[in-house]
């Protein structure tokens, strides 16, 4: 009996000492199990996830095209030379006109009446005043009395005077006088091809030629 009580303590302390041994391993198999699980758990499909926000930028405004320009010309024939001469160095040009504004011009004239033998009745008279006017066939004022268009306001007002004292109503309209003149554009790809050189020798051999760095369009129309 006595050895058989010994066999049995030892066999409880090898129990013993055998669970706690194995008590960590069944730790550190199950943690590994939960974490795995925990991780599948937070993986999202690119198509179940939120589309990130696009960022909102400002447009950026269109920078305005600056072209090379040579003139000016007050007759076309004289930038047609210049573009042949740039054409014949590869160089693609084309001629444009610009028309500016050089003033304005004063319009005197008497407003259309109810109908045009109306108007045909009061020309009449005013050339038998020996007044000049001349009926007016297209616009806005068709079938007014046109009395003349002046360069300086003094004398248009000097006629509207004579016409009040005759006992009309006359109108005034100014307009913009413009001048038209005569450039050659270059064409952006070939800007780099006209040189300081090439400029002073077209200079040379157009007298008063000028360049000038212009917007590419807006301000000219082909010819």
């Amino acid at each position: 009996m006595r050895w058989m009580f010994l066999w049995l303590v030892v066999l409880n302390l090898f129990y013993y000492v055998w669970h706690q041994q194995q008590a960590p391993l069944r730790v550190t198999e199950i943690a590994p199990l939960q974490l795995a699980a925990q991780t599948k758990s937070d993986i999202r499909l690119l198509s179940e996830s939120a589309a990130p926000a696009r960022r909102q930028g400002v447009p950026e405004e269109p920078v305005e095209a600056v072209c090379l320009f040579l003139g000016s010309f007050e007759q076309v024939e004289g930038a047609a030379a210049v573009e042949q001469r740039l054409l014949s160095l590869d160089i693609r040009s084309r001629v444009q006109s610009m028309d500016a504004a050089a003033g304005v011009d004063y319009w005197v004239y008497l407003p259309p009446l109810a109908s045009r033998q109306a108007s045909l009745r009061q020309l009449r008279e005013l050339q038998a005043r020996k007044i000049d006017s001349y009926i007016i066939t297209q616009g806005d004022l068709s079938n007014g009395i046109s009395l003349g268009i002046f360069p300086r306001n003094d004398s248009a007002e000097s006629v509207m005077q004579r016409l009040r004292d005759a006992g009309y109503e006359p109108q005034l309209r100014e307009l913009t006088r413009a001048h038209r003149s005569f450039w050659v554009r270059i064409a952006p790809e070939s800007r780099r091809l006209a040189d300081d050189s090439l400029l002073q020798r077209l200079a040379f051999d157009f007298k008063g030629l000028q360049h000038q760095l212009m917007p590419c369009e807006g301000i000219a129309s082909p010819q």
